[in-house]
């Protein structure tokens, strides 16, 4: 569909490029520039999206739509990093979804090409053959080994704890909650009230599935603000947390103590790597996708060796099809560039294969939690939204609040269409 579109007027956000350098124009090429135009004309040939790219000339089938105010600016981006360009041009004001139009609504029709068995990928073969000038690989700086999975670690969740208390429930608990039945089934009706009890669920579906009960021995690897470890120890247990986000653990270990179960769980700065003793239950949620895969086989090994004879791991990870996940491992994504770097999704057959290679573990999944994400992620983007002048108070500038309603609302689309998924996963011994 090809329409003539009236200039409309919006309010052009521009970034402080000395705050955020990669946002910085890039330089024009005519050749890249026509490259990325040709990209979106055959991404939209039948696409359930319209792209406003400018007065002229508009492409897609209808539905959400989003339009360009800088064209020029938004081809230049896209033709100089596939991977980065289009979240870039976001967070530079390049385009916005049409006044509306939701953002995870709008992405949605691109997270489901991918979802789709038959269409993969966004563009033909033919293009995609051409990815590699306009792909790059992830830095060296971002490896994750000790040094660097703490440097890592640090830029995303010891941004700021007061940030993370203005938009997640009073449990601090940062992964998918579990709230049942057709969570997908209307997100207009998602709502704060609902997610306490949803995470809480989420924190006892895992506890029940290691038995962890009174005078177990428990160990939370990643333990965020300490959920659930709290919670294990308002069953009993003894817990030992970790994590290697220093702001976190102090918050963490306040929660604990105005728990008051400060007597029955330790949190420590530590790697995962360096933990001793045995263990009844090994928890750990939503940070293998922090690990990278180079070390996925050192994070299964030393969940083995903590398990004490007869003990249970229980993991919760996100995950994609293993076919997505093996096309963009060695990409450097925009998720990898601003909110996790170092970071990479394993799909379920890497995890079994690496647990059946390099350990005496089975993996079995046992639950998907992947339609209770997408609804965990709207009320976080809702609650973001409408908390943003206190968050903002905190020294968060509006390319910073772009940013995040991007990968809320990018995250969300994932979890609606399939691309993405989050499982609970039991690791037993063979």
């Amino acid at each position: 569909m090809t329409d003539v579109m009236p200039r409309v007027q919006h309010p052009v956000h521009a970034p402080d490029t000395g705050t955020w350098p990669t946002l910085a124009r890039p330089r024009s090429n005519p050749v890249r520039r026509y490259g990325a135009a040709t990209a979106i004309r055959l991404i939209a040939k039948d696409l359930p999206a319209t792209i406003h790219l400018d007065r002229n000339r508009s492409f897609g089938f209808g539905g959400p739509a989003m339009r360009v105010h800088r064209t020029s600016a938004f081809l230049d981006r896209l033709g100089q990093d596939a991977g980065s360009g289009f979240g870039e041009a976001y967070l530079a004001g390049d385009w916005d979804p049409e006044p509306g139009t939701d953002l995870a609504d709008l992405l949605v029709p691109f997270a489901e090409r991918f979802s789709n068995e038959e269409t993969r990928h966004l563009l033909p073969k033919w293009a995609q053959s051409l990815r590699w000038l306009v792909t790059r690989s992830q830095p060296g700086e971002q490896e994750n080994d000790r040094a660097g999975a703490r440097e890592n670690i640090s830029r995303h969740y010891d941004l700021s704890n007061s940030m993370f208390s203005e938009f997640l429930d009073p449990t601090l608990t940062y992964s998918a909650a579990y709230f049942g039945g057709d969570p997908t089934a209307d997100l207009a009706t998602a709502s704060y009230d609902e997610l306490s009890a949803a995470q809480l669920r989420k924190l006892d579906s895992i506890l029940d599935a290691a038995g962890v009960r009174s005078g177990s021995r428990v160990l939370d690897i990643g333990c965020g603000w300490a959920s659930l470890a709290i919670r294990a120890a308002q069953r009993g247990a003894w817990v030992t947390a970790i994590t290697i986000a220093s702001q976190q653990a102090l918050l963490a270990q306040r929660k604990i103590a105005e728990a008051g179960v400060g007597d029955r769980v330790q949190v420590a700065l530590r790697d995962y790597r360096d933990q001793i003793g045995e263990f009844d239950a090994v928890l750990s949620v939503e940070m293998i996708e922090a690990v990278g895969e180079k070390y996925w086989p050192v994070y299964f090994e030393a969940i083995e060796r903590r398990l004490a004879p007869g003990g249970v791991g229980v993991v919760q990870a996100i995950v994609m099809p293993h076919e997505r996940m093996l096309a963009t491992r060695n990409t450097f994504t925009w998720v990898q560039k601003y909110i996790f770097p170092g970071g990479l999704i394993p799909s379920i057959k890497v995890i079994e294969d690496v647990t059946a290679q390099h350990t005496g573990l089975r993996a079995e999944v046992i639950r998907h939690l992947g339609g209770d994400y997408a609804r965990t992620l709207r009320v976080w983007r809702n609650r973001f939204i409408e908390h943003w002048p206190a968050i903002a108070a905190l020294g968060f500038d509006d390319t910073f609040r772009r940013m995040w309603e991007f990968y809320l609302a990018y995250s969300e689309a994932g979890f609606r269409t399939g691309y993405l998924d989050d499982v609970q996963l039991l690791l037993t011994r063979r």
